[in-house]
């Protein structure tokens, strides 16, 4: 319990949470992204 206690009550806690979330969202994104990007390639190879 001392862990979580530390997790979610001091601040290099709070940056640890905020960083595994932006790092998480990051990932995301990028896969988000690369699957659009290659689906738009996808279409134009189709088109020529």
């Amino acid at each position: 319990m001392k862990l979580l206690t530390d997790l979610f009550t001091t601040d290099y806690g709070l940056m640890s949470i905020a960083g595994i979330a932006f790092m998480l969202g990051m990932g995301v994104f990028f896969i988000l992204l690369f699957k659009r990007k290659m689906a738009e390639d996808a279409r134009a190879a189709g088109l020529k």
